[in-house]
């Protein structure tokens, strides 16, 4: 029973105790010169959900005639009693420009809407004592003091030039780009290049999928094919082959093929010529015959390419009207870029003058 009894009650006294308020305010120092300054501390103790109000002053304010706030700090707060409790401290720097005896009143702050005061302080401030009589002992006043390099005084000069030099080599290097008609960049790609036999069969394939050749047209089916020949002989060999008759190929190609594959291009330019010279009509058998004739050809005598040749890129050629864009376009990014310069170093040498001066 007692234990349910004074639960309450200890929690009721931890709230009260933590809401409690004190306010304080102590001076660092009671006695100092005319011009000198001193601290102020306020300290004010709360529970950490109340709402405080410090005394609204400033820097510049007057606690009492020739007593002026110097400085306010921000207010410092801790926890304690495990965060139930602020201490909330803040800092005047004061200072005052007559020698007396202040009286400070004293501070107020507001928790929760109710006001606070804290005691009141005392400054005595004292004069400096002048010797009139011996004018000789004051020193004259001391010439001007250069001020030390400062590095953070020059350092966003230093970018700005930097910046300024980067941009003027970049628009020289337009404008000469520019003057020589020349493009920023020479765009450069690799194309795969396919080996003659098999550009040569993908050929033969079109020509075998179009199968009205066979049946209408002889002559141009076998032009189709012999075209494809030439042109797979031509890449495969290297000579020309596309004015050259049947038989000056066939003669040029015993050095390099053996009798069953000449043998078998041998008959189709035979037939090719007979269609194409004679009026030979052929039937669809026989097309079809020589149509695998190719092929065996084209795979007895193919080359397959060595994977570790190096291919050499194609350079994407720009159009002269296409350059003339760009070079229009190089030549007003340039004048933007030289003004920007322009403005940057006359910034740079007004803040240099104005640093010096």
């Amino acid at each position: 029973m007692t234990k349910y009894v004074l639960l309450p009650v200890l929690a009721l006294v931890s709230h009260i105790v933590s809401a409690q308020v004190t306010f304080d305010a102590k001076i660092d120092s009671l006695n100092l010169f005319i011009g000198q300054q001193t601290a102020i501390t306020l300290d004010v103790s709360m529970g950490a959900g109340q709402k405080l109000e410090l005394p609204p002053l400033k820097a510049g304010d007057q606690l009492v005639p020739n007593v002026e706030v110097v400085e306010i700090s921000k207010p410092d707060t801790t926890k304690l009693n495990g965060g139930k409790t602020l201490d909330i401290v803040q800092r005047l720097t004061v200072t005052a420009w007559d020698s007396a005896f202040y009286y400070l009143p004293p501070f107020q702050v507001k928790v929760d809407g109710q006001t606070y005061e804290s005691k009141s302080l005392a400054l005595n401030v004292y004069t400096i004592d002048v010797d009139t009589l011996h004018l000789d002992a004051f020193f004259p006043p001391n010439g001007v003091i250069k001020p030390p390099f400062v590095w953070d005084d020059f350092r966003l000069m230093c970018y700005v030039l930097l910046a300024a030099l980067l941009l003027l080599a970049a628009s020289l290097f337009l404008l000469d780009r520019a003057r020589k008609g020349k493009p920023i960049v020479r765009f450069v790609r690799r194309k795969k290049v396919l080996p003659p036999h098999q550009v040569a069969m993908s050929e033969i394939e079109r020509i075998k999928a179009e199968r009205k050749w066979t049946e209408a047209d002889s002559k141009e089916y076998y032009t189709l094919l012999t075209d494809t020949l030439r042109v797979y002989i031509q890449n495969r060999y290297g000579f020309s082959t596309l004015e050259m008759t049947s038989a000056e190929i066939i003669e040029r190609l015993m050095s390099e093929n053996d009798e069953q594959a000449l043998g078998e291009l041998r008959e189709i330019f035979r037939t090719a010529d007979l269609v194409k010279f004679a009026k030979y009509s052929t039937m669809i058998n026989e097309n079809d015959a020589n149509l695998v004739a190719a092929v065996e050809y084209i795979n007895q005598t193919k080359q397959e390419p060595d994977p570790n040749a190096k291919q050499e890129p194609e350079i994407i050629r720009v159009t002269d009207e296409k350059r003339l864009s760009q070079v229009k376009t190089m030549r007003w990014v340039s004048a933007i870029m030289i003004c920007i310069v322009t403005a940057a170093l006359a910034w740079v040498i007004w803040r240099f003058i104005d640093l010096i001066r």
